[in-house]
């Protein structure tokens, strides 16, 4: 077995190539996905990132490999479990916010029996919702949860999954195993027609997770648990388009609450012991996070050193 390390993270979630079409301009290609970007906004925050994720043997599928392994980022299982390498086509308007139809496949290999044991494990988007790989996220997920924090990141895909019963019930199982779950106003909407955002939110919680986050593009995030409420704004700057910036939040997020001891075994009781000036710290610190991934084409996160 590997030595442990006391700040590495467990990414768990889609890699997939994104081709964006902007007005006016040849489609390009970038690596993406929910989890990818994730793993990446983590690494260049100075984290070890171990990520369990799938792509094909084709060349999208060695273009996300080469990427990802030259951030530092290592595999956490053999990533070559589908037959083609799956692909979002990101359409975007004249203010840069994207919509996406998708080609997606997610099949899950098993975890390196040499693993070592995360700090953090990071669920993103699909992984629990889509099948035939969600029910081996869940049993990864059951492996560290004593010995972890873990966070998912909701971003729900209804082009893939729908929003009906079924993917209610899966993302609610997530939630149900997480201590800090993210989730944007869209997500609740999709999910909770019914209900408005604080009886969403007030729903997630009693599941659960200690903490729901949610994300408002750009009406800012807000931060909610049993003994705390706080609110930041979105920070307001230059937006070329908005590819990845939920994903960098979180990852930022993930990153502020591991510099305030919110990690391994401890992890529950130090994420429900921060107080609301350090809670608005680490929303403060995410939301300049995604500001610069937003001043800049695709899903590029920002290094530990343009956050100062």
């Amino acid at each position: 077995m590997e030595a442990v390390e006391d700040d590495a993270v467990l990414v768990v979630g889609e890699s997939l190539i994104d081709v964006v079409h902007a007005p006016g301009r040849e489609a390009v290609e970038h690596v993406g996905g929910s989890a990818a970007n994730a793993a990446v906004a983590l690494a260049r925050l100075g984290r070890p990132v171990w990520f369990a994720s799938a792509f094909g043997a084709d060349d999208r599928g060695r273009r996300i490999r080469s990427q990802l392994q030259a951030e530092g980022i290592r595999w956490a299982s053999d990533p070559l479990s589908l037959d083609h390498t799956a692909v979002a086509v990101a359409r975007l308007d004249d203010a840069g916010h994207a919509t996406y139809t998708f080609d997606i496949a997610w099949q899950l290999h098993p975890l390196r029996d040499d693993l070592p044991p995360p700090a953090v494990v990071q669920v993103s988007s699909l992984a629990p919702t889509l099948a035939p790989g969600a029910e081996d996220v869940l049993a990864a997920v059951h492996r560290y949860r004593d010995r972890a924090l873990v966070a998912y990141d909701v971003n729900v895909r209804p082009a893939i999954t729908g929003t009906g019963p079924e993917v209610v019930a899966a993302v609610e199982a997530m939630v149900a195993l997480a201590d800090v779950v993210k989730a944007s106003d869209e997500d609740l909407a999709g999910l909770y027609a019914d209900r408005d955002e604080a009886a969403a939110v007030a729903h997630l919680l009693s599941l659960g997770p200690a903490v729901v986050v949610v994300t408002r593009g750009g009406d800012g995030a807000q931060w909610r648990s049993a003994s705390a409420s706080v609110e930041v704004p979105a920070q307001v700057g230059p937006v070329v388009d908005t590819i990845g910036a939920g994903d960098t939040f979180g990852a930022a997020m993930l990153d502020a609450l591991m510099a305030r001891g919110c990690a391994g075994p401890g992890a529950r009781q130090a994420l429900e012991d921060l107080g609301a000036d350090h809670v608005h710290e680490v929303l403060a610190r995410a939301a300049h996070a995604a500001a610069v991934t937003v001043s800049r084409a695709g899903a590029n996160p920002p290094y530990r050193r343009e956050l100062g």
